[in-house]
Parts: structure tokens; sequence; C-alpha cells
């Protein structure tokens, strides 16, 4: 009996012409910014037809890229609600190149050699980093906690993180939420990565942040909720630990 076998879809879609191949790349990265979103959200975005869009969504949900959103549902006594979508892992992983095992075993042998404060004192040279490229776009924002959430989100953005700024209902937080993350493999296993990028935020931005869910952790974007108290200085609590909930974003 003949066996018919399946096609790597993942595979077969390389052949597809350049002009697809980037849009569907701009989509994806869309998706990573701003999910949940919907077809048409991003039709809107990208300037296409329904119909374009179906297709590469199609696309990418054939190759596991993205997934439709759990937390999709319909409100009572209306029709059908849209579609909306968000990475998964392999969609994240298709949005950078790299090197994740090569890093969790240098740091795997730093915890070995050095004790695990050489791990912790790692993560927080590498926010250090993070804290000099963005701290006076951030101080230029002024003390409205709001503007500097949304001037970090900028810069994360150009760092790669595709960020985003989301305000909360009641206008008493915001969200910042980042779609793609660097070192999300390596974070998985290396945790304090993650915890001293948030307490970096605390630091930035003048108030304590709680972070709600991370990419490493199985969220489907890093969110950390933001008070939108008046900056002010720190100093006085920058070691105050920050609060990590891991696990997918509300």
């Amino acid at each position: 009996m003949n066996a018919t076998l399946p096609v790597d879809r993942t595979l077969s879609d390389t052949a597809a012409p350049d002009s697809d191949a980037g849009t569907r790349q701009r989509v994806l990265q869309i998706v990573a910014a701003a999910g949940p979103v919907s077809a048409a959200e991003l039709a809107a975005q990208l300037d296409l037809a329904p119909a374009g869009i179906r297709r590469h969504l199609g696309v990418l949900e054939a190759t596991e890229q993205i997934a439709v959103h759990d937390g999709t549902s319909a409100p009572k006594g209306r029709g059908r609600p849209a579609r909306r979508y968000v990475v998964t892992s392999r969609g994240q992983a298709a949005l950078s190149h790299r090197y994740s095992e090569l890093a969790s075993q240098a740091l795997r042998f730093l915890a070995e050699t050095a004790g695990p404060q050489a791990v912790q004192g790692f993560a927080e040279q590498r926010v250090r980093d993070l804290e000099e490229r963005h701290s006076a776009a951030v101080a230029a924002a002024g003390d409205d906690v709001a503007e500097r959430v949304r001037v970090l989100a900028d810069g994360l953005t150009a760092d790669g993180y595709a960020a985003s700024a989301r305000p909360v209902p009641g206008g008493m937080a915001m969200q910042l939420c980042q779609g793609h993350c660097p070192v999300q493999d390596v974070a998985h296993e290396f945790p304090q990565l993650c915890e001293a990028e948030a307490r970096a935020f605390s630091r930035l931005l003048g108030v304590h942040v709680q972070r709600l869910a991370t990419l490493a952790g199985g969220g489907h974007v890093c969110t950390t909720s933001i008070p939108l108290a008046t900056a002010q200085t720190i100093s006085t609590h920058a070691h105050h630990p920050v609060l990590s909930v891991e696990g997918h974003s509300a």
C-alpha cells in the first residue's frame, strides 16, 4: 500500500518568492510585538488585502510559528470571535539567530567553577549595558512614568525585543511587553537573566515593577507591570527584589 509522505512545510516555504518570505517575516515580527493580534489588525498595519494576510497566517500557523491565542472568547450574545494570534516557541526561534546552547554551556561552566554568584554577576553586568544604552532617553522623558515606559519600549524594540507599552484598564498601571527575547532559551535555565533585567527596568523607570510572565517561563510575551506613580529616586531600594511570577500572561 502506498503511503502519502507528510510535507515539511517549513522547508517548502523556503522556496517561496523573496517578497512573500519578507512579508511573512514582517507578519511574524508584528505578531511577536502586538500579539494577541487579529488578521484584520495585521492587514491594516501592513496594508494588505484580507486574502493575502490570511495566506501568510496560514503558512505561519501550518509551520507552527504562530498559534491562536487560548484566551480568545466570544462576548455573550455575539457571533464567532476573531481569531487572535501569538508567536510560538518555533516562531521565536525563527526571529533570531541564537547560540543558546553554547551560551548555556558557558554559564554552566561559570557556575561550576566560580559559583552561582558569578552567574548573578554576569546577569547584572549584562543589564548594566542595557541601562547605559537607554538611561539618557528615559531620563529625557521626565517624571511621567507612562512616557518613560513608552520610551523604554521604543528603545527595547530597537534592540530587537519587539517591545510595546500597553495601558491597563483603570489607568493605574502599564504593562511593558516584550514579544521577543534573544536569550529566551538560556534564561529558561538561568532565570537570573530575567530577574536582573526586571531590576534594571525598575531602576530606569524609577518605580518598583512586577514581572507577571516571561517567555522563558512559558508566556507568549514577557510582561512587566509598572505602576503609574511619580518617578522618584530609588537608590534606597535599588537592591529590593522584584517579584517574578513565571507563566502565561493574562
